[in-house]
């Protein structure tokens, strides 16, 4: 019986490469995002016999449900949840950053988030399907210019545990995957198009890279039933832990 895997932000990045990671390994792949043409060209890659694009902003509500109402039979027996889709807006320091920025990352990395696990969770308790959710290293570990979008990831790994605490005895898995540097379009839109700035942050760092993190979705997928991975932090080996700041006016 093919399974099938609902994988949310999948123009780019980790969730692109969660989905040519799962129909390569024998699974359908619901891929949904806000640019349809990046969408049709990743089903076209896929095969459309493996892959079904639903196109639509996560923000809006209205739209995701639709999109849900309309998935074809086969695509709507969904046995994992990928929620991937998110971002981080702004490097500013809480006291000059965007309000709108804040806004949308809450927008984005939360209320998604939790709007559509609540509607696919019927679906992933009658099938003892899993969740996987994106978290970061940003919601355990504070630097400056953080604020908002650390918050949204810490909400986001919390958010998971009580997720798996209140899913006890359904057989529904639950996972919090906390990612550090990789190299992916994320500086590109944290800084709003800025090239410069994301080739300086990667440079000589040999970060991860989403092909790495796509493997540890497909890891943590296809464990064994009995088996759950709570919180799983990666990192490349040349990030660790930051130093406490000192201010010595």
């Amino acid at each position: 019986m093919t399974r099938t895997a609902f994988i949310t932000g999948a123009t780019s990045g980790f969730g692109a490469a969660a989905a040519r990671r799962f129909v390569a390994g024998g699974w359908r792949v619901v891929v949904t995002g806000r640019r349809a043409d990046r969408l049709q060209a990743l089903v076209q890659e896929l095969g459309v016999a493996n892959a079904h694009a639903a196109c639509f902003d996560v923000r809006d509500e209205a739209a995701m449900r639709a999109a849900l109402a309309a998935l074809p039979d086969e695509c709507a027996q969904v046995d994992l949840l990928v929620n991937n889709a998110g971002l981080a807006l702004g490097t500013l320091a809480a006291q000059n950053a965007s309000l709108d920025d804040w806004r949308t990352m809450i927008d984005t990395n939360i209320t998604s988030l939790v709007v559509l696990t609540q509607a696919l969770l019927p679906t992933l308790i009658e099938r003892k399907g899993a969740v996987i959710n994106i978290s970061s290293i940003a919601g355990s570990y504070p630097y400056p210019g953080g604020n908002v979008y650390g918050g949204s990831k810490a909400f986001v790994t919390q958010f998971s545990l009580g997720l798996r605490s209140d899913l006890h005895g359904t057989g529904v898995r639950v996972t919090s995957i906390e990612p550090g540097m990789a190299e992916t379009e994320f500086t590109l839109v944290r800084t709003h198009g800025d090239q410069g700035a994301s080739d300086k942050l990667y440079a000589g760092a040999q970060p991860m890279t989403a092909a790495d993190i796509a493997e540890q979705i497909w890891y943590v997928a296809n464990l064994p039933a009995h088996l759950n991975i709570n919180r799983l932090e990666i990192m490349p080996v040349t990030q660790s832990f930051a130093g406490f700041q000192v201010f010595r006016g």
